[in-house]
């Protein structure tokens, strides 16, 4: 074997392990910054030499080949479904039918494995050597589609197994002994998205002007089944190993599904921490066990409608057999629905703080999940249009935990032909000033920033840390002032009524002055702090410092068309037009005119004779991540300090991706445009 093989094999079998540790046990072996820098040393290593790159290598998970249709995949085993127990007494039943099929010799040592039925979509994976070399869908149980591609994104699953070389595999009654890889393993498992990821997933497609998804399952099936991996491996996607399918060959063939799971396990295989195993002595335990994860159901960090309860022995199993398509050895236990059909009376829309237009749902009040409901989430016009909702139908609503209620869909069979199509309104339901669709995004808008229904929350962001950074001035004082009339556009917050404020509860003299003094103070912030507390769509703080830096004054920016904004570094098209939209409409632009009166700073200082060495002269950073002692703002003032610019988004033009803890998508991207990755610390060596 060369250098440069055992070079990369090392390096393969390191970050394989570190994975293992950060995805699958919750418990990282080494930072980020050492993960990039010896996944970058990896990558590097593969491009000079495109002969060491290897199906098992990490840098393989990254996605990009696109598909023109999935192939169908024959299972080596039908892959089943389960009948269904609802209550204790069928479960009672159920074991009791078992116990009566089963020979003394079986029934003696009879014990159960109880799982969580995850609510996610099934996948079949297969090993040859050691070596995951195709993965498919569950289908109709006999053929499945192949999704090898997409399947190779998910962190957590393991491209080779053992993924820790020579793990001790630990089984009651057993002789400890090396995990050594079986010749041929089939396991099945099931493909989710935690329901924290999932939110968190919404809320960034929301903003961005995204697709939103009915709930976690849909997201993941859709993203497993898209024919460009490169979207999957943008998806929060996780995976559980809950089955052996097919064996052969290796040191170990397991007798139950206790033993089996021990050796997933082992392997390397992600497999839910909440398995249980009874004997059949403390079928009382199970079922009382069974009865209180459907009161913690709800606070799971994943969706489940129920447990799958199991008997452990595989030669119980096979005695057993099926009836149908059932397997008699196997129940799955649901809990009662938290979803409801119901009638859809209205369909209405608020406006949020940004001047999105959010329809919701008017419905004739339901039970769901403990709660009445009478009004749920829409999401979007898309999602209105691409679910077919309309005004009058019976539809399916749904409540996990505390998620606000949503609408999953219609009932096409229960129309009558009198449902009514809906359509967006064309003037704010508020204000009404027109509403706008920014090309290429889903949401509306209306972009009146003195809209009264988006006023109050404008008004808690203008004021906030990353805005104007008002001290004392907060979303009760923003509430108050609005509801009296002081507040009706952004700029009012310069001109308020000391003399009436000071008569109200709780503002004395003292109060009030040191009010006026925060606010007072507000007026010298830099432009970059007044740009990105406008609530302009799409300008943060990144953002507002590239405009700031590019143009020096908010009067040059409105006269600016979005042709001469996308020559700045992380702004495209969208954003563009965004910020041009915004200061085209009439009250807006009053909104600036009132603040310059006002004396707010709306021009940049040039200082450049005060600029110390520029040893950044000429490269363009983008910031990602936590950073272990400078915030974002500070780390992109620092580079700027050096002569350097700050882009929002990686481009083949970034110089260098700067990134901290839990580092996301642009990690990513940097890695697939080769980008140079660094970490503070070599910022700071950097700058000496």
């Amino acid at each position: 074997m060369s250098e440069q093989q055992e070079q990369a094999r090392r390096l393969r079998e390191l970050l394989a392990r570190y994975s293992y540790h950060y995805y699958v046990l919750d418990a990282p072996l080494a930072s980020d910054a050492e993960y990039d820098a010896l996944f970058s040393q990896l990558q590097q290593l593969e491009q000079t030499h495109p002969e060491l790159r290897t199906a098992d290598s990490p840098t393989q998970r990254v996605g990009g080949a696109v598909l023109e249709g999935f192939a169908k995949v024959r299972h080596p085993a039908p892959m089943l479904s389960l009948s269904n127990a609802f209550d204790p007494a069928e479960l009672l039943a159920w074991r009791e039918r078992l116990t009566r099929l089963l020979p003394d010799s079986l029934s003696e040592g009879l014990a159960y494995v109880v799982e969580p039925k995850i609510d996610g979509l099934t996948v079949v994976l297969h090993y040859q050597e050691g070596l995951f070399t195709l993965g498919a869908t569950r289908g109709d149980g006999v053929f499945g589609e192949e999704i090898t591609a997409n399947l190779r994104t998910l962190r957590d699953l393991p491209l080779r197994i053992p993924v820790v070389p020579d793990a001790a595999l630990v089984l009651p009654g057993r002789p400890a002994a090396a995990a050594r890889p079986p010749q041929r393993l089939v396991v099945r498992g099931e493909a989710y998205m935690a329901v924290a990821d999932f939110e968190r997933f919404q809320a960034e497609q929301a903003a961005a002007g995204g697709k939103v998804y009915a709930n976690p399952r849909n997201t993941a099936a859709g993203a497993l089944r898209n024919l460009d991996s490169s979207v999957t491996a943008g998806r929060p996607l996780h995976v559980w190993a809950y089955q052996i399918v097919a064996i052969e060959g290796g040191d170990f063939t397991p007798a139950s599904q206790w033993e089996a799971l021990a050796l997933l396990r082992a392997l390397g295989f992600p497999v839910a921490s909440q398995n249980r195993r009874f004997e059949d002595a403390e079928f009382d335990a199970l079922v009382d066990f069974v009865a209180a994860w459907g009161a913690q159901r709800g606070s799971l960090p994943y969706e489940t409608d129920g447990l799958v309860i199991k008997v452990d022995s595989f030669a119980a199993q096979e005695r057993l057999g099926f009836v149908g398509k059932d397997p008699r050895w196997a129940v799955a236990f649901k809990y009662p629905s938290q979803e409801a059909a119901t009638r859809l009376l209205e369909i209405r829309v608020n406006v949020g703080r940004t001047g999105t237009i959010n329809p919701y749902a008017v419905l004739e009040p339901v039970p769901v999940g403990g709660v009445t409901v009478q009004h749920a989430t829409l999401h979007n016009y898309d999602y209105i249009r691409d679910n077919d909702i309309r005004v009058g139908d019976m539809v399916l609503v749904k409540r996990a935990g505390e998620v606000i209620p949503q609408v999953l869909g219609p009932v096409v069979d229960l129309r009558s032909g009198q449902e009514q199509l809906w359509r967006m309104p064309e003037r704010c339901p508020v204000c009404g000033e027109p509403v706008a669709q920014p090309e290429g995004e889903v949401a509306f808008y209306c972009t009146n920033s003195a809209c009264p229904a988006q006023l109050v929350r404008g008004v808690e962001h203008f004021v906030s840390r990353g805005a104007l950074e008002i001290e004392g001035f907060g979303i009760r004082q923003a509430e108050l002032f609005v509801a009296a009339g002081y507040i009706k556009d952004l700029a009012d917050i310069y001109y308020l009524p000391w003399e009436e404020i000071v008569a109200l509860e709780g503002y004395g003299e003292k109060r009030v002055a040191n009010l006026r003094a925060a606010l007072e103070a507000s007026k010298g912030r830099p432009l970059a702090r007044v740009l990105a507390a406008l609530g302009i769509h799409g300008v943060g703080g990144v953002v507002a410092e590239a405009l700031a830096g590019h143009f020096g004054s908010v009067e040059r920016l409105m006269a600016a068309d979005p042709a001469e904004m996308e020559t700045i570094p992380g702004i495209g098209p969208k954003l563009a037009a965004a910020v041009h939209e915004w200061f085209s409409h009439a009250p807006n632009r009053a909104v600036v005119q009132k603040l310059a009166a006002a004396g707010v700073r709306l021009a940049e200082e040039r200082a450049a004779a005060e600029a110390g060495p520029q040893p950044l002269a000429g490269q363009t950073w983008v910031i990602t991540g936590t950073l272990p002692t400078l915030s974002r703002e500070a780390a992109a003032a620092l580079i700027k300090a050096h002569g350097g610019k700050v882009a929002g988004s990686v481009s083949s033009k970034t110089s260098y991706l700067l990134a901290g803890d839990k580092a996301g998508s642009k990690l990513e991207n940097a890695t697939k445009l080769g980008v140079a990755v660094v970490d503070e610390d070599a910022l700071r060596r950097m700058l000496t």
